[in-house]
C-alpha cells in the first residue's frame, strides 16, 4: 500500500496536482480517520509539556520530510526515489549520536559503505547506464536525490525523538496529532504559494483519491499490527517497499531502470533488512 501509493501520487503529479495539495489532502484525512480510532478506543489524551513540544516538532519534520520525499517522487522513478530515503536508518543513528550521546552500533557502521555503495550502483552516479555523463546525468536527479536525502534526514530525526521523547504515547495518538499538524502546515503552505491547485484530468483525481486511500490505510493497518509484530518484526517489512514501488512502478507507470541498478536497490535493501533483523544484545 505504501509503495502503490507513491505510484499513485507520481499519477497524480502528472496531471497537475501539486505536492502541498497531496500533503494536505493526505494528512488531513489520515488524521480524520486515526482520530476516530482513537476516540472508540477511548485512548487518553494527556501529553506533559515535553511530550507536548517533541510531538510539535515531530509534526513539523514529518511536514517537510512528506513534502520532500513526494517532492523526489515528482522528479526520479518512484523506486529510487523510495531508495534514496530508505538511507533512514542511517539518518536515525545520527541523530541518536549528536543528541542523545548514543554510539551506533557495530551492525550500523558495518551496514554503512554496503548501504553508500548500493546506493551509487542503483542511482548510476557515473551516469553510465543512463548513457550520459555524470555532469548530465545529476542535472536530472540531482534536485530529487537531494530532497529523497532530506526526507530522509528529517525521517530519522522522528525516529529518534519518537523513541527517547514520546515512546510512551500511545501509537494512535502521536499518529492523529501528527498527521493533524502535517496536514494543517500543508494547507497553509498550499494556500501560501497560490494553490490549491487540483488535478487537471480524471487520471489526477484518481491518483489522489488512490494516494489518500492507500496511505491513509496503510499507516492504520500499520499502527494496528505494530503491537503484534514488535519493532524486530516490523522494520524490515516496511523496507520491502522499494521493491514493491519498482514492480508497480513498471507494471503501471513503464518505469524501468537499468539491471544493474536493480542489484544496487537489493544491495540497499537487503543491508537495511539485515538491520532491521538483527537481534538486540541480551540485558543484564
Amino acid at each position: 500500500m505504501f509503495g502503490a501509493n507513491h505510484v499513485a501520487a507520481r499519477v497524480a503529479f502528472d496531471h497537475g496536482l501539486d505536492v502541498a495539495t497531496a500533503v494536505a489532502v493526505r494528512g488531513l484525512a489520515t488524521a480524520g480517520v486515526v482520530a476516530l480510532l482513537v476516540w472508540r478506543a477511548r485512548v487518553p489524551l494527556r501529553l506533559d509539556k515535553r511530550q507536548a513540544r517533541a510531538m510539535a516538532g515531530i509534526g513539523v519534520l514529518v511536514a517537510l520530510q512528506s513534502v520532500a520525499l513526494y517532492g523526489a517522487v515528482a522528479r526520479l522513478p518512484v523506486a529510487l526515489a523510495l531508495l534514496v530515503f530508505n538511507t533512514f536508518p542511517l539518518w536515525t543513528a545520527l541523530a541518536a549520536r549528536v543528541f542523545y550521546g548514543e554510539r551506533p552500533s557495530r551492525a550500523v557502521l558495518w551496514a554503512m559503505p554496503v548501504i553508500l555503495a548500493g546506493l551509487a550502483l542503483a542511482l548510476d552516479v557515473s551516469g553510465a547506464a543512463a548513457g550520459l555523463g555524470a555532469a548530465a546525468h545529476w542535472s536530472r536527479i540531482g534536485a530529487g536525490v537531494a530532497l529523497a536525502l532530506g526526507g530522509a534526514a528529517a525521517f530519522g530525526v522522528v525516529l529518534a525523538l519518537t523513541q527517547h521523547e514520546v515512546a510512551a504515547l500511545d501509537g494512535r495518538l502521536r499518529t492523529t496529532l501528527t498527521m493533524a499538524l502535517v496536514g494543517m502546515l500543508a494547507l497553509v503552505a498550499t494556500v501560501a504559494l497560490g494553490g490549491p491547485r487540483w488535478p487537471q484530468a480524471a487520471a489526477g483525481w484518481w491518483g489522489l483519491a488512490a494516494l489518500t486511500l492507500l496511505y491513509g490505510t496503510g499507516i492504520t493497518t500499520l499502527f494496528t499490527l505494530l503491537p503484534r509484530l514488535g519493532v524486530v518484526g516490523n522494520s524490515p517489512l516496511l523496507n520491502v517497499e522499494p521493491v514493491a514501488a519498482l514492480l508497480l512502478a513498471w507494471a503501471l507507470l513503464g518505469q524501468r531502470v537499468a539491471p544493474m541498478q536493480v542489484l544496487g536497490a537489493l544491495v540497499v535493501v537487503g543491508a537495511v533488512m539485515t538491520l532491521g533483523l538483527r537481534r538486540a544484545p541480551a540485558r543484564r
